[in-house]
């Protein structure tokens, strides 16, 4: 019996779907005009170049991040590099904790869906990436690992911009 190749199209795209997120990384992001950034409840994407301040985040697979609480000034403008130590891929997102958790709930949802915005990096094992954000907020905003599993872990620390 001979295979008709388009019925191997929706496998194919399924394929892709599932290996969208595996052990890739999105280090490299699109070039952002920081002009034109998007401001959301939590601060805007900033140039990592121009940054006040540069704060390492280590995640590992304990399913934590360190430090668990960063504090910094409204206005601040700040480089993350971001230190994956575990052997699993991990991410770091940025956002309120209502947007953590609706993102989270669509992840659950769609575990290989692509998704790749300014306010979050996916890392994979031993690796870093960086991102670059302006809190032009006060308030309680949160970072987290949004992969399936993680979040419910205790994968999520703090910010507090006064």
């Amino acid at each position: 019996m001979k295979t008709k190749p388009y019925l191997l199209l929706p496998l194919a795209f399924a394929a892709s779907a599932a290996l969208a997120h595996g052990n890739e990384t999105h280090e490299q992001k699109p070039a952002i005009e920081y002009a034109k950034a998007e401001d959301k409840a939590f601060g805007k994407a900033a140039d990592p170049r121009r940054a006040t301040r540069t704060m390492t985040v280590e995640m590992s697979d304990a399913m934590r991040f360190t430090p668990a609480e960063i504090s910094v000034k409204r206005g601040e403008t700040v480089k993350f590099i971001i230190k994956n130590q575990g052997k699993i891929m991990h991410e770091m997102v940025l956002g309120t904790m209502a947007e953590l958790k609706e993102h989270g709930a669509a992840m659950k949802k769609f575990p290989g869906m692509e998704h790749d915005e300014p306010y979050m990096a996916h890392v994979a094992p031993g690796k870093s990436g960086e991102m670059g954000w302006q809190f032009t907020r006060a308030g309680e905003f949160y970072y987290a690992c949004l992969l399936p599993g993680h979040f419910e872990a205790g994968m999520v620390g703090k910010i507090i911009v006064k």
